[in-house]
């Protein structure tokens, strides 16, 4: 999946992220604002892991996103 349409839609996932990485704070999530370097500090950070580990959480759970979730686009 494209990272753009995630921040795009941050509204959309920012409570899907949070379900993901629990410990995320709703503060840290707005701070974050879509962007996914910040994001990945923000888990390095809360989980104690390396930034490359972060990282790959988050592009594991990015591949694995339903189609089914992603938010219909309109208008063309």
């Amino acid at each position: 999946m494209e990272w753009q349409r995630i921040s795009g839609n941050w509204a959309h996932w920012r409570s899907r992220v949070q379900r993901r990485w629990g410990r995320l704070t709703s503060e840290q999530l707005d701070a974050v604002g879509g962007q996914r370097e910040p994001l990945v500090k923000c888990i390095q950070d809360a989980y104690g892991l390396t930034h490359e580990e972060a990282g790959r959480q988050l592009r594991n759970w990015e591949r694995n996103l339903s189609v089914e979730e992603w938010p219909v686009r309109r208008g063309g």
